[in-house]
């Protein structure tokens, strides 16, 4: 059954193709990793009015950077000495570059924009780009000093209307508390390859990969990689980068210049195994049972206006399923929670988790200004929304902006203030919360706490970019499935309060050459328990990259 189904949405993406399909070649999709520096770049830009970059959902294609780079360049007598040194320097990767009819492989050269690529290949109707990555980076973290490699492979071409990319990168980190510095922190989580665990040393490694199909108005996409949704200066309650990358299809169609749509469908791993699905293998003391996970999955879409240039709006919505998959949840404008009830008839035992989430943005309607607010729903009861007795408002939000060229050139300040109330993510069934391999897909701190921070940037130079944040948080306990469902009044937002903490985070990089980094970080955390017990963590990182994580 679940076969069958797999199969039906292929078919379903097959007939999308053929319909969208024009004898036109368009600009082919290649994600761009949303850590890259060119979002900052564009973003800081948009705030100054000089662009209308619209990143609320990341990642972007590299054609919308190219574009939005291109016309930076017809703007150039408006930008800084920096931003133009730097916009050069951007143009070296994102430039397009002339077609030629001969084959030739080019290994270890400088490309037509002079940047030097490990392998490319350019041709009329077949582009190959391909580096390879490797770090090192050692690592002080309450005292233990821990030291990190990595080597891979990434890879991006396009054949016609066809876009596609790899990236794959393996992690060795040696040393003693190799598994706790990534505890409570923004970071992204890992995958520990089994077998060669030990104490102080752990493997995991990092894989993305996509195959795109472009047409006149949007994309289609299908590939293992995640997606950031909302603005967060240090996490996004909404989607964040905190979880694994997971297996997804992904719909962007843009009918006008002020609307836009996305649909994604994701194939999560709940990492709870599915004992009724567990069978004997008969290979006695070697696999003597194949184990099963429940099948988990997330469908996604949200619509994004624009009512004027520097305003954006978008609202969306979220599923995560569990057990098989539903054809119900494949239809990008079906409405999932809606659909989830009458499916389930309406028993909560039998339905599915469903959240909706809204984005408002407003770049320089204040001279040089982004203003932003992030609003996600777990659950909420509108009719007693104001009754502390009865209301069930499980739900978080974000309120935050930025000013650029404050004081300065090229220097940025802003704040921001998050709060998530209680049992926000979670659900009665353990497959259907709002997680990825255990890991939060919302924001990294969980539920039931807030958090406001200050944070200033600046680039003295082009390409040396400086970072200094301070920041506040407060939590509560996670309390229990009966206390979320069936507690009146709800418990208190901060009940059962764990810990405050404050930070002091400093973090400076610089980019030789594309793609290649020399960077460092100071943080400070002082932590006090609800017991009254305090503790300080400093954590030291200095390393060289080539490749972006």
């Amino acid at each position: 059954m679940h076969t069958k189904i797999f199969k039906h949405s292929f078919i379903v993406i097959g007939l999308l193709c053929s319909l969208l399909q024009s004898p036109s070649i368009f600009a082919q999709s290649v994600w761009e990793n949303p850590n890259h520096e060119v979002y900052n770049y564009l973003n800081r830009l948009s705030a100054k009015g000089l662009v209308d970059f619209r990143d609320i959902i990341r990642p972007i294609s590299r054609e919308v950077i190219t574009n939005h780079l291109l016309e930076l360049e017809v703007k150039a007598n408006e930008l800084s000495l920096i931003e133009k040194k730097e916009l050069a320097f951007y143009l070296q990767e994102y430039r397009p570059i002339q077609a030629k009819d001969n084959d030739k492989i080019h290994l270890v050269k400088k490309d037509p924009n002079k940047r030097i690529r490990g392998l490319y290949i350019n041709t009329k109707d077949f582009q190959l780009n391909a580096d390879p990555i490797g770090s090192l980076t050692q690592i002080s973290h309450g005292g233990n000093s821990i030291t990190q490699m990595s080597n891979g492979l990434q890879f991006w071409g396009k054949i016609k209307n066809l876009g596609f990319q790899l990236y794959y990168r393996d992690y060795t980190e040696t040393g003693i508390g190799v598994r706790q510095y990534r505890t409570e922190t923004p970071i992204t989580d890992i995958i520990e390859l089994t077998g060669t665990a030990k104490p102080n040393r752990q493997n995991f490694s990092e894989l993305r990969a996509n195959i795109n199909y472009s047409f006149k108005k949007g994309s289609i996409s299908f590939g293992k990689d995640k997606f950031l949704w909302g603005y967060g200066e240090n996490g996004q309650i909404v989607l964040s980068d905190k979880s694994p990358t997971y297996p997804n299809i992904r719909l962007d169609f843009q009918p006008f210049s002020w609307l836009q749509f996305n649909y994604t469908h994701a194939w999560l791993n709940s990492n709870i195994i599915d004992s009724a699905a567990t069978y004997r293998t008969g290979t006695t003391g070697v696999g003597d049972f194949r184990d099963q996970y429940i099948p988990k999955y997330m469908a996604t879409h949200t619509i994004t206006f624009k009512p004027t240039k520097g305003l954006d709006i978008a609202l969306g919505e979220s599923i995560v399923y569990s057990d098989k998959t539903d054809v119900g949840f494949f239809i990008p404008i079906n409405l999932f929670k809606i659909y989830d009830n009458n499916r389930s008839n309406y028993n909560i035992r039998a339905g599915s988790n469903g959240q909706y989430f809204l984005q408002a943005s407003s770049r320089n309607y204040i001279k040089n200004t982004h203003l932003y607010t992030s609003l996600f729903i777990d659950e909420i009861s509108l009719g007693n929304m104001f009754n502390s007795a009865k209301s069930r408002n499980q739900l978080g939000y974000t309120l935050g902006g930025s000013v650029t060229d404050l004081f300065l050139p090229y220097l940025t300040m802003g704040a921001e203030y998050t709060r998530v109330n209680p049992f926000v993510y979670n659900n009665l069934i353990p497959a259907q919360t709002f997680t990825q391999f255990n890991s939060s897909l919302g924001d990294w701190m969980g539920n039931n706490f807030d958090r406001a921070l200050l944070f200033a940037k600046f680039t003295p130079i082009p390409r040396l970019k400086t970072y200094l944040r301070y920041q506040h948080i407060r939590k509560g306990g996670p309390g229990t499935v009966a206390q979320q469902y069936t507690a009146v009044p709800q418990p208190p937002f901060l009940f059962d309060f764990q810990k405050k903490r404050s930070d002091i985070f400093f973090q400076a990089s610089y980019e030789f050459l594309n793609n290649f980094y020399l960077s460092g970080s100071y943080e400070l955390v002082k932590q006090e328990l609800a017991t009254g017990v305090k503790n300080n963590i400093t954590t030291i990182q200095f390393g060289l990259s080539y490749g972006l994580r």
